[in-house]
């Protein structure tokens, strides 16, 4: 292409440059090999001095372009890895730490597990294993490498007392009246038993039905 004094070739040449921009993977690729045969000889050599393009993105799309094959984008290698990727032993230590204090879903609908663990606390197991403070993820990422991980932070509530009813007393006062009866009747055999069985009261005994109800 000549150049004129006007700054034409120029202009054609960002032009080109904005439309390779505009395209993606195999598509932009074809299109660099079309321009660097056509203007630069097919040389990838100049079409990187003259365009800015990658010299090995073109020599790719000459390649492609001569033989009628096209490379297969290898997307998911792109971009940053994951800690745990990186770092083997930081997923092995991080399993290890969350394991012992974890428990299945109670209604087993799923795989994921609970911990009662949080990704501080686990932070500081790992510091205390001996990973350098510095090199370790954030509090914020170690969460996401637990949830990766299939592990969900949830508290471990530890079950509450039931509260006394109101009968409560009466019900033990009249069981200790009856015990000091049974132990001044040598025909009477009694039995011990401690339970934590709940007591339906009101209306609900027994599904609705309520023996003093007439």
């Amino acid at each position: 292409m000549s150049i004129n004094m006007d700054g034409t070739a120029d202009r054609y040449d960002a032009l080109l440059s904005s439309g390779a921009r505009r395209l993606t993977g195999y598509q932009r690729r074809l299109f660099q090999a079309e321009v660097a045969t056509e203007l630069c000889g097919g040389s990838a050599r100049l079409a990187e001095r003259r365009f800015g393009w990658g010299r090995d993105t073109v020599e790719k799309g000459l390649h492609e372009s001569r033989h009628g094959v096209r490379c297969l984008e290898n997307f998911a290698a792109r971009g940053r890895r994951r800690s745990e990727d990186k770092d083997p032993r930081l997923a092995a230590d991080i399993r290890a730490i969350v394991e012992p204090q974890s428990y299945a879903d109670p209604e087993l609908q799923s795989s994921r597990r609970y911990t009662n663990l949080s990704a501080a606390e686990v932070r500081d197991a790992l510091i205390a294993k001996g990973h350098p403070k510095t090199e370790l993820p954030s509090e914020r990422t170690i969460r996401d490498i637990l949830n990766r991980m299939n592990y969900r932070l949830k508290r471990i509530q530890k079950g509450k007392p039931l509260k006394k009813t109101e009968e409560t007393d009466a019900i033990f006062a009249h069981v200790k009246e009856v015990r000091e009866q049974a132990r001044n009747d040598p025909e009477v055999l009694e039995i011990s038993m401690d339970t934590k069985a709940k007591v339906s009261l009101g209306d609900y005994v027994r599904g609705g039905k309520n023996p003093n109800r007439r």
